[in-house]
């Protein structure tokens, strides 16, 4: 099998199945990690999302330890951290650390949007509207202040009659790499702005994708760190042998991003054979089929082929994959092998 012109990363929500508590959600990611790291991926990012019983990612920087201690090459990081749920301080020396422990393989993706409900957003900013409001505003001021916490030299402030230095670790010697997310052009023209890398949320929607990353480029300014613009894709994927099976397979998570998307009760994730007996409306399945042609769902040869004309129709050199492939009824409720499976043959 002819091998991909571009690199693959992974991004992982660490998912719940229905047969699954949350510590088994970890060990299955762990263990994607780890088959993501002996495949020669670039890079494994986890996300942040609250109070979703079908998500265990709620905290990037204990999954990023976790996942970056199990593995050994592979870069990891956040897909990232929402930042108006943390004050920056907090952010860069999580992430100062994280790159101290593990120099060269620490990637710090943060976006605007909460990742979660209005009611645990409140909460997340101990129960001030305003302040997460606020957050939101000062979201370009924020990230300024994490990128210059996280630097070797820090900041010195004036305080009072002295200066005061304020680092984020007490001798860094290397320094994680910045990237900013978003489904708009918004994160686009600020990453453009202040010169660092930018990832659209393609797997979100699928569109949009060519305004934002023309916008980026376009617009981009230069910046000490990154004189080029950086940019990669993202798309949802699922491969088996079959192209039925990798539909079976992600029938799972399209009922999940039905629910998610119709305001319908959420729960954990679905084993396929709960899937394939669960009562769909034609409606459902007509909104289904469309947000599945959006992914890479089919056998190997079709996966790959697509992938590369992702790549190519947008310019990328590097394509992250989010495997969303369900499990089967008596699956090890500590591993994952459909999602797996899924970048065993992607990367061939």
């Amino acid at each position: 099998m002819t091998a991909l012109s571009v690199d693959l990363s992974v991004l992982d929500l660490v998912p719940v199945r229905s047969d699954q508590t949350t510590g088994d959600a970890i060990a299955a990611s762990r263990g994607l990690a780890q088959v993501a790291d002996e495949l020669g991926y670039r890079r494994y990012w986890v996300a942040e999302h609250h109070n979703m019983p079908a998500v265990a990612a709620t905290n990037p920087p204990v999954l990023i330890a976790m996942l970056a201690s199990a593995t050994e090459r592979i870069r990891v990081g956040s897909g990232g951290v929402m930042l108006p749920n943390h004050a920056p301080l907090v952010v860069a020396e999580q992430f100062a650390l994280l790159e101290a422990a593990f120099p060269g393989r620490i990637d710090l993706g943060i976006g605007r949007a909460p990742g979660t409900d209005p009611l645990t957003r409140y909460v997340l900013r101990g129960g001030s509207a305003e302040s997460a409001d606020d957050a939101v505003a000062k979201f370009p001021d924020y990230v300024e202040d994490i990128r210059t916490l996280m630097t070797t030299d820090g900041v010195e402030l004036q305080v009072g009659p002295r200066r005061q230095p304020l680092r984020a670790t007490p001798s860094a010697r290397t320094v994680a790499d910045m990237w900013l997310l978003g489904s708009s052009d918004y994160s686009a023209r600020l990453a453009a702005e202040k010169g660092l890398p930018y990832v659209f949320a393609h797997h979100f929607s699928g569109e949009g994708t060519g305004v934002a990353l023309d916008l980026y480029r376009s617009s981009y300014r230069p910046s000490p760190e990154y004189p080029e613009p950086r940019t990669f894709l993202t798309v949802n994927a699922v491969v088996a042998e079959t192209e039925e099976e990798a539909r079976r397979r992600a029938l799972p998570n399209v009922q999940q991003m039905i629910a998610l998307r119709t305001g319908a009760p959420l729960h954990p994730q679905r084993l396929v054979e709960e899937a394939e007996a669960a009562e769909m409306t034609d409606d459902q399945r007509s909104f289904g089929d469309a947000m599945a042609r959006r992914w890479i769902v089919g056998a190997p040869d079709h996966a790959r082929a697509r992938i590369e004309e992702l790549a190519s129709e947008h310019g990328v050199d590097e394509v992250m994959v989010h495997p969303v492939a369900g499990a089967a009824a008596g699956t090890d409720v500590r591993t994952s092998p459909a999602r797996e499976e899924t970048l065993r043959l992607l990367a061939g």
